[in-house]
């Protein structure tokens, strides 16, 4: 079976296993909550209207097909005209515009599954192409993690998450490829849309523009044009939020937001010492740490290590996208504690994540016979959490961690609790925080070779540097 129809079926393997969470409730009284019905009202605005102004859907209350209680109101009217604009950016309800106008909100659920299967093949597609991953070990590793949460679960919660993730991917799939007008073309595409989806994906979105001009110094105009035209795109996103919402960002047009400005959105006194716990509570808190709900997550630092340690051609693709996405999650963001599915403030780094541990586990057979167990029991963890959340038993906001899988309620038994830390919790922490260096010293010394090149060095050379080693000068790299 070619390497296509390999990822074609990996694709709508995990779409349809992901849409099964379709049904699922957000809270006992809808189907979705918090900022989703904002995104699924301005898309019915955009379809129905043409536009952004969702004081008709409001008043008319079109929310109610998905949102049995009243919606909580988010926004402020805007402008001579007061219209009332959704305080988040617009790129999601656009995509989902027609799909919610054909099928309501269960299209725009099933939209972003199949969201959910493009970016587990990419994911895969790029693991194997660009960074020289076996097709079994990258379609296995992508398969496992796209289907567990948090990946699973963005993939039918109505947030900008998962395409965020696909652009972050794209981006550095263009930037790995051979400098040319396509791969600049995609990566201006990628990095352009990220804003669009939030302002809170600027940062990485800068991290994989800034990398991918570097990798294309050597070029003679492509740098220029490609950081001239997303400068443009940069100005023009702000003019128009300037007359859309009334301000630099979307938040502007929200009346949670009216008295302190925009900017509080990061808080109006953020205790940045305090949030240095996210640091390792991203990953290991109780309940919102990745590794709680997938355990297999802890290999993200051992992946970390082999990586810094060997540095395989486009490391640098991985590694600062994902420590740019952690930072922004763990210093900008108001809270890591919120009201939605644990994990959001860094999904769009997460492919960049498994990708570094499908590059360790095809080098490091240990890191294989760890990830089957874990990943197994994320995937169940998974099956089990929608299975409640459709029945109701639990939902996917409030109380999810209080859900009846007995492995959960075992496992958090160990991880720190970070929303009000006891003096176990803070021992916890400490003693997660050693693990979690000691993971990714483990990485940096055992899980490759250390003296030659390494298998992962040699699987992921680029065509150029392979050629330049033959002593083949003008041979080309590859442009797939």
């Amino acid at each position: 079976m070619t390497d296509r129809a390999v990822l074609v079926l990996l694709g709508l393997a995990v779409a349809l296993f992901t849409a099964l969470g379709i049904p699922a409730h957000a809270t006992y009284g809808a189907r979705v909550a918090v900022d989703e019905p904002q995104y699924l009202l301005t898309a019915m605005s955009i379809g129905r209207d043409g536009d952004l102004d969702i004081s008709d859907e409001l008043a008319g209350e079109a929310y109610r097909p998905f949102h049995r209680v009243d919606l909580p109101r988010q926004t402020r009217p805007v402008g001579v005209s007061a219209t009332e604009i959704s305080p988040h950016d617009p790129l999601l309800p656009v995509l989902l515009a027609v799909p919610m106008r054909l099928g309501g909100w269960v299209a725009a659920k099933a939209f972003l599954a199949l969201v959910a299967g493009s970016l587990a093949a990419l994911t895969a597609w790029t693991a194997m192409r660009r960074f020289g991953v076996s097709r079994q070990v990258a379609v296995g590793v992508v398969a496992a993690f796209s289907c567990a949460a948090p990946l699973a679960t963005y993939a039918t919660q109505v947030y900008p998450e998962l395409p965020a993730a696909l652009a972050v991917v794209g981006a550095v799939a263009a930037a790995t490829a051979a400098p040319g007008r396509r791969s600049a073309a995609v990566l201006v595409v990628a990095v352009v849309a990220l804003p669009w989806l939030s302002i809170k994906y600027v940062p990485v979105a800068g991290a994989l523009a800034g990398i991918a001009l570097w990798r294309w110094r050597r070029e003679r105009r492509l740098p220029i044009v490609v950081a001239g035209v997303l400068g443009v795109f940069g100005a023009g996103y702000l003019i128009v939020h300037r007359g859309l919402y009334g301000g630099w960002t979307s938040y502007a047009s929200s009346g949670a937001f009216a008295d302190n400005g925009e900017l509080s959105v990061v808080g109006t006194e953020p205790d940045y010492l305090g949030r240095t716990r996210r640091l390792v509570g991203l990953l290991v808190d109780d309940p919102f740490g990745l590794a709680l709900w997938m355990p297999a997550w802890l290999l993200a630092p051992v992946a970390v290590g082999v990586l810094w340690r060997r540095r395989p051609a486009g490391a640098e693709l991985l590694l600062m996208p994902l420590a740019v996405g952690w930072f922004v999650a763990t210093f900008v963001a108001l809270t890591m504690h919120g009201w939605w599915w644990p994990g959001r403030q860094v999904v769009v780094v997460l492919p960049l994540a498994v990708i570094g541990i499908a590059i360790t586990v095809d080098v490091w057979p240990v890191a294989r016979r760890m990830l089957v167990p874990a990943a197994l029991i994320g995937i169940a963890t998974w099956a089990w959490t929608t299975v409640e959340a459709i029945t109701r038993r639990h939902v996917l906001v409030v109380d999810f961690e209080d859900t009846g899988n007995p492995w959960v309620q075992l496992w958090r038994l160990a991880l720190p609790d970070g929303r009000q830390p006891t003096p176990t919790d803070s021992v916890l922490l400490t003693a997660w925080t050693v693990g979690v260096a000691a993971l990714a010293w483990i990485g940096w010394n055992y899980a490759a070779p250390s003296t030659g090149a390494s298998e992962i060095e040699r699987s992921s050379m680029s065509a150029t540097t392979v050629a330049s080693r033959s002593g083949l000068r003008g041979a080309k790299p590859s442009r797939s």
